[in-house]
């Protein structure tokens, strides 16, 4: 399983890159707009998702971690292959889709280039418990995040709490959760 690829970009397009690593080879990595936009230098590391078909073994590469999370987490749904995922990651940030999945936005979701309303309404009912902490860095809990898991460990719902902490101005996580708390008694 390849899990990551260094090498200087031989040939970039809106879709894919050619990769030229250290050994001689290049790998056609395919890549969401988001990420080709995001390259300018000429050695990069991608963060890559292999995936080996009968025909085929492709390559799709990711700079950044969360974007490759919303990508694995995508082609676990049925019905949803590579390709849809990769237009999904092309269109939305991992912050701006956890918020569409979080809100149960169907209409933003169909925006995405072949994703019909059958397809938005499978993706919205399989990630209904799926929020913004799944596109936090490893290692390292965004206050909100722990907030978020304090408050939810009260009893309160994850999306009364994600509604109630977007509210909420304090940075610090326990003036955060007394803030929130005095907003939900109410």
């Amino acid at each position: 399983m390849i899990i990551a690829i260094t090498g200087k970009v031989e040939k970039k397009e809106p879709t894919h890159i050619h990769l030229l690593t250290p050994g001689g080879l290049v790998y056609e990595v395919f890549v969401s707009l988001h990420c080709s936009a995001a390259v300018t230098e000429k050695e990069i590391k991608l963060h890559t998702t292999h995936i080996v078909r009968e025909d085929a073994q492709l390559l799709y590469g990711f700079l950044d971690l969360n974007e490759k999370k919303m990508f694995d987490t995508l082609i676990k749904i049925s019905g949803v292959g590579p390709k849809a995922a990769m237009a999904v990651c092309s269109t939305f940030t991992p912050t701006s889709f956890a918020q569409i999945v979080q809100n149960n936005d169907v209409a933003m979701l169909k925006r995405v280039p072949g994703i019909g309303p059958k397809s938005a309404n499978r993706i919205l009912v399989e990630l209904s418990d799926f929020g913004l902490e799944n596109f936090e860095s490893t290692g390292q809990k965004s206050t909100k995040t722990e907030a978020a898991l304090a408050l939810e460990s009260l009893g309160f719902k994850k999306d009364l709490v994600y509604k109630t902490l977007a509210a909420c101005k304090e940075t610090r996580t326990e003036a955060l959760i007394k803030e929130a708390l005095k907003k939900l008694s109410k």
